[in-house]
């Protein structure tokens, strides 16, 4: 049995929990992805994986096996990279993930132009505002907006935004304009809750920074839900500037406070690694950082 196969089926079993997985994955068979395994346990001479009814789990030689195995899986896919990218040619698949709202207003309409310039790459776009870790799940990428003082992972800053208080006319007609922070416990306020210091909203005004604690009356993990309940005339938002941007030029949302500034974020593509970096990783951020300038 070729060596490369069979940690290339080790690997996929591992990552995809299941035979099942991993067959279709590979487009095998399951029973040939089981006897692959078992003739390398057995080649071996150790047990790579538990297994019961319900699940699989690896041993540890198994952990030890399969981090090496992706090391050198790994390594081929990039010398083949490499190659490919001396022709001027970029291969294989990009696993990328984004934020919701930022994946679909500003990265949605790139992902056509990359493609079109890079025909053997494939994309694999996942949006989703939850916390990913890189590495545990399998992607090359993840554009992330934060403050990223502290990080383990290689990242380029790609662009900027700020969050922005705002809320509509209607609503500041009948509850009026706060001239504070502090005026914000008294508003009816619509609060996105994977905010980092979340109830306690900071910003840096005249006098330097000021914080003040909010009470909502709307919790959401959703940006897109926060401004359309305050284009609903339902509160006072504090989101970043590219989704409320449209409404505040089309003055649907009017910007509070201007001299008490809130976070300036960094939008960044991040990658597990600087030593191994695949030429389609390199490709796909500077065509960010080219698109997104």
């Amino acid at each position: 049995m070729d060596r490369f196969q069979e940690m290339r089926v080790f690997a996929a079993v591992v990552d995809a929990g299941s035979f099942v997985g991993a067959a279709d994955k590979l487009s095998m068979s399951k029973a040939a992805t089981s006897r692959i395994v078992s003739e390398l346990e057995s080649r071996l001479g150790v047990r790579l994986l538990q297994r019961t009814t319900r699940r699989l789990s690896l041993t540890a030689e198994g952990e030890v096996f399969v981090e090496r195995c992706r090391e050198l899986l790994g390594a081929v896919e990039e010398a083949e990279a490499e190659v490919s990218a001396r022709r001027g040619e970029a291969v294989g698949r990009l696993k990328i993930s984004a934020p919701v709202s930022f994946g679909v207003l500003r990265l949605a309409p790139l992902w056509g132009g990359f493609l079109a310039a890079h025909p053997n790459i494939e994309l694999e776009i996942h949006l989703s505002d939850r916390f990913i870790d890189i590495v545990e799940e399998g992607f090359d990428v993840a554009v992330r907006i934060a403050r990223m003082e502290n990080s383990t992972l290689v990242g380029r800053r790609l662009s900027s935004t700020r969050l922005v208080l705002c809320a509509s006319p209607t609503y500041l007609r009948k509850h009026g304009r706060p001239r504070h922070p502090s005026e914000l416990a008294d508003h009816t306020v619509l609060a996105y809750s994977l905010l980092v210091s979340g109830d306690t909203w900071t910003f840096e005004g005249p006098a330097g920074a000021v914080s003040a604690r909010v009470h909502p009356r709307m919790h959401t993990n959703s940006g897109d839900t926060c401004r359309a309940a305050a284009l609903a005339h339902q509160g006072i938002v504090l989101q970043p500037e590219f989704l409320v941007a449209d409404a505040l030029k089309e003055r649907r949302l009017v910007e509070l406070m201007p001299e008490y500034r809130s976070h300036e974020l960094g939008v960044y593509a991040l990658y597990p690694s600087r030593k191994h970096v695949l030429p389609k990783v390199r490709l796909l951020i500077d065509y960010l950082v080219d698109a997104l300038a």
